[in-house]
């Protein structure tokens, strides 16, 4: 039962309507092969020991992160700085995300309740190189890569728009330089984007700046394939067995902390939909998906440590049917029940030693037996 406090590593039973494909419609990707996660984190300037975070509260779905910060400046001056948020560096992939999310371009921020406007700041590098001042020289915007148009849309292909507005002769001298692949006149931006999203906050002198920002995650997919080894493994601590995938290992066993029950569950689960599938003669079953949200937790290091009070809260998708996937991840403290769909880890002088991995697993609803034709 969940009703009362878990030990650091967790695992809850929740409610979904046919988990995998409920979990699978919310998560925005476009390649049937999964996906990593994209891991952003929280504030971070250059270390500024003035400023203590007082509270930090931090709640995360498959559909959005919020951070809420109290910041209190306990010196006698005002202390001014630049507050950011990095945003992970990432390529022009879209047949597994989006530049839009890949890029956090929802990110918002209040400061004491009230918007603020913040500046965007986007290197480019290429090969290790910094490019940034070519990209600009030709106008062309480097966080989209080029205003690139979605190659998901009949009609339009994976085309940069600043790139065909440019003269042939400098097309090819940016192909030349392997920044664009070049075919046709069009071309394929091979840039890593450095992005960051930031703003001058001052503190002032024995007060408390409450901070919040917000963004939709991109989570990460990947099909849940041979749970029974992993439930030998768990059981036994064996090595990996020959032949099972190392994203099972290293995401399912190593970033989620599941207990056996969890596997135990998941593998019960999977046998029903197998015998479903031969009792209904189809050629394969429907194997299981696990989801992932990671957030980069230690960037609360930038400032005075510890954190005086910290809280997480894990919330789940919910529809009330009565199909149980699970939720497992390995917490930095004790975790408790705070209703169907929310749970909680409070810590006091918290310091930050390891990232958050929140494991979402879902299997397939298993089918009702038919019944038996009356001849």
């Amino acid at each position: 039962m969940l009703d009362r406090k878990l030990t650091r590593s967790v695992s809850f039973r929740t409610h979904l309507l046919a988990a995998a494909l409920v979990l699978k419609g919310l998560i925005p990707l476009y390649a049937d092969d999964g996906a990593s996660s994209i891991a952003a984190g929280g504030l971070v300037f250059k270390r500024e020991t003035r400023i203590v975070m007082a509270k930090e509260v931090l709640k995360i779905s498959l559909t959005k992160v919020a951070v809420d910060y109290d910041f209190r400046n306990d010196a006698d001056e005002d202390v001014t700085t630049e507050v950011a948020f990095p945003v992970p560096p990432y390529k022009n992939d879209w047949d597994t995300v989006s530049n839009p999310h890949q890029s956090f371009s929802d990110f918002r921020v209040w400061v004491n309740n009230s918007p603020i406007r913040f500046e965007t700041e986007a290197i480019a590098k290429f090969k290790g190189k910094d490019v940034t001042k070519i990209l600009k020289g030709d106008n062309i915007d480097i966080a989209s890569f080029g205003h690139i148009e979605d190659p998901r849309e009949p009609q339009h292909d994976h085309s940069s728009r600043d790139f065909r507005h440019l003269q042939r002769a400098e097309q090819l001298r940016l192909a030349k330089s392997g920044l664009y692949d070049y075919e046709d006149g069009d071309g394929d931006a091979r840039w890593i984007v450095y992005l960051k999203y930031h703003w001058t906050q001052t503190f002032p002198a024995h007060s408390t700046v409450h901070i919040r920002h917000e963004y939709k995650p991109v989570p990460g997919s990947d099909q849940l394939l041979d749970v029974d080894s992993l439930l030998e493994m768990k059981r036994s601590g064996k090595p990996l067995p020959k032949g099972l995938a190392d994203y099972d290992s290293r995401l399912v066993l190593n970033a989620f902390c599941p207990e056996t029950p969890i596997l135990q569950t998941l593998s019960n689960q999977q046998h029903q939909i197998d015998a479903d599938a031969k009792r209904d003669h189809d050629d394969f079953s429907d194997r299981g998906w696990i989801y992932s949200v990671d957030f980069i937790l230690t960037t609360a290091n930038t400032w005075q440590r510890p954190i005086e009070d910290f809280t997480l809260v894990i919330e789940r998708p919910h529809t009330g049917d009565s199909h149980q996937p699970l939720i497992s991840f390995c917490s930095p403290g004790p975790v408790e029940k705070l209703d169907a769909d929310h749970f909680q880890v409070h810590l006091t002088n918290f310091v930050p030693k390891a990232e958050l991995h929140i494991g979402f697993f879902g299997l397939p609803a298993t089918k009702t037996a038919k019944p038996k034709q009356k001849k």
